[in-house]
């Protein structure tokens, strides 16, 4: 059984919305980062998050932009910004009582997979696994300070950002993966691929968390 809720992180300059969804034996909190002009009711991150739920892991599903700041489109982009607002929300998280306790993992979809290393590479050891689903983990200038064991997951038809990835993978120098996901595009749309991606990350995540 798990308990689903749409709430509001309040933060020291700002309220974002989340959605929370916590397994009744959760083991893990796994906060997703959400690529440029997607939010937390990204029908393919909440896919994945459903299945980590089945994998008794907590997940928060947030919106690290308000509405007015998505509206400067800048801002998408910005991950300086998204980054610093992931730490915040990171460290609410670890306020909760229901969630303090639990290990904390990143899952990055696009752009958010560079803020969710930046973030991580911020927080240390504090971060304890990320995943990057056809990210643009090149965007992070911190890939050597990340500690945590990160895979990154690209579609085989997504040429170009497996590029970026294959660079990105080269300065990591924590404990890291590619996988690639045959016949898949960077949303990866085809039958069974995003499934794919998200029992690639459930293991990931059991392993590390």
């Amino acid at each position: 059984m798990t308990c689903k809720n749409e709430i509001q992180i309040n933060l020291k300059d700002v309220e974002l919305g989340a959605n929370l969804a916590e397994p009744a034996d959760a083991k893990a909190l796994v906060i997703f980062a959400h690529g440029s002009g997607s939010s937390r009711l990204s029908p393919r991150n909440n896919f994945v998050a459903d299945i980590l739920n089945k994998h008794n892991m907590s997940t928060l599903l947030t919106d690290l932009l308000t509405a007015f700041e998505d509206q400067i489109y800048a801002n998408r982009f910005d991950i300086a910004l998204l980054s610093h607002r992931l730490v915040q929300v990171t460290e609410w998280a670890s306020q909760q009582r229901n969630l303090a306790q639990l290990p904390v993992g990143y899952f990055g979809a696009s752009t958010g997979a560079a803020s969710a290393l930046q973030a991580a590479a911020l927080l240390d050891i504090a971060i304890k696994a990320v995943v990057s689903r056809g990210g643009r983990p090149d965007l992070a200038i911190a890939l050597k300070q990340v500690k945590a064991p990160t895979l990154l997951i690209v579609g085989s038809r997504d040429l170009q950002v497996m590029d970026l990835n294959n660079e990105a993978y080269e300065q990591l120098t924590c404990e890291k993966n590619i996988a690639i996901v045959e016949g898949a595009s960077h949303l990866f749309e085809e039958p069974g691929a995003l499934h794919k991606v998200a029992d690639l990350a459930a293991n990931w995540f059991e392993k590390y968390l």
